[in-house]
């Protein structure tokens, strides 16, 4: 009888772990669950434990979840001297569900593509909108595969900056918050804030009726500079977004359809003196990944 006793007493704390395992994960958050990561446990109560999730499915993501997850990824201790701008706003809910440096003026690189392309198209549309068909290739070039010489040809022939600020302001995109010295984005003396250029894309969303300027953007894992990125991921085939690439710049800013949260539009702007292009471009990447798991929570 005491041998008997003995055994239940040794197993009763394994079975209470096993059962408060089971609680936690019914009530699990990704907070909670960095601070499980932390916690050393025996291998056979984590095998038992490991098997909780798949039986109640996995936690949501949900719109709350998303600044905390941006927040770790910029906040790394390599990212300690850079800039970074960041807007995400889904359309489906009409406010943003997050904002860092939403109005400071950062180097844009090929963002600048963004308001060339856009200013074109409305032009085109008010002025000759029968040529506008005869620019697609034109602006494909331009925003898929992100061709500076025709990018700058684009401004000249549509009268420069002045004419891009006068087509965009209608849209809601204020002069003060970009400067564009060239149609490509080389100079390093163009800025743009992340909130303009998504006013620029909420705007051109509801009004392009050609549909043009969506459609020339690249795709994630299919075309253009987005067409070895997002490959096999949530993001690939899903993802219209316009590149942007300079010594210690690096951008993205587009749309990203998603299954449960409807078209994000986004724009993410970092600039880092010395900093490696890839690192950046990685966790970019990183963040739409974030944006692409959203969904509509009760």
């Amino acid at each position: 009888m005491r041998i008997v006793r003995s055994r239940q007493r040794r197993q009763l704390p394994r079975r209470l772990a096993i059962v408060g395992a089971a609680l936690l994960t019914a009530l699990w958050t990704p907070a909670i669950a960095r601070a499980a990561i932390a916690t050393d446990s025996p291998a056979t109560v984590n095998a038992e434990i490991s098997q909780v999730p798949q039986q109640l499915g996995e936690a949501q993501f949900c719109a709350e979840d998303l600044p905390r997850a941006i927040d770790a990824v910029v906040g790394r201790p390599q990212f300690n001297t850079a800039n970074w701008g960041i807007v995400v706003y889904p359309l489906n809910d009409g406010r943003t569900l997050y904002s860092r440096n939403a109005n400071t003026m950062l180097i844009p690189a090929s963002n600048t593509k963004l308001f060339t392309t856009a200013a074109t198209i409305r032009i085109l549309l008010e002025r000759a909108p029968d040529a506008l068909w005869e620019m697609t290739d034109d602006l494909n070039l331009v925003n898929r595969n992100s061709n500076n010489a025709r990018a700058d040809d684009l401004l000249r022939r549509i009268g420069g900056q002045y004419q891009v600020q006068a087509a965009l302001e209608p849209l809601g995109v204020s002069p003060d918050g970009y400067v564009q010295a060239d149609g490509s984005g080389l100079s390093r003396a163009n800025r743009a804030q992340p909130a303009t250029l998504v006013s620029l894309l909420k705007g051109m969303h509801e009004a392009d009726s050609s549909g043009l300027f969506y459609s020339s953007l690249p795709v994630g894992g299919v075309n253009g500079t987005l067409r070895n990125r997002f490959q096999g991921t949530a993001a690939q085939g899903k993802l219209h977004a316009k590149t942007g690439t300079l010594r210690g710049v690096r951008a993205l800013s587009g749309y990203l359809e998603t299954d449960d949260y409807g078209t994000v539009i986004f724009s993410v702007l970092v600039n880092q003196s010395g900093q490696s292009g890839r690192v950046m471009l990685d966790a970019i990447d990183e963040l739409v990944l974030l944006m692409a798991k959203l969904e509509a929570c009760g």
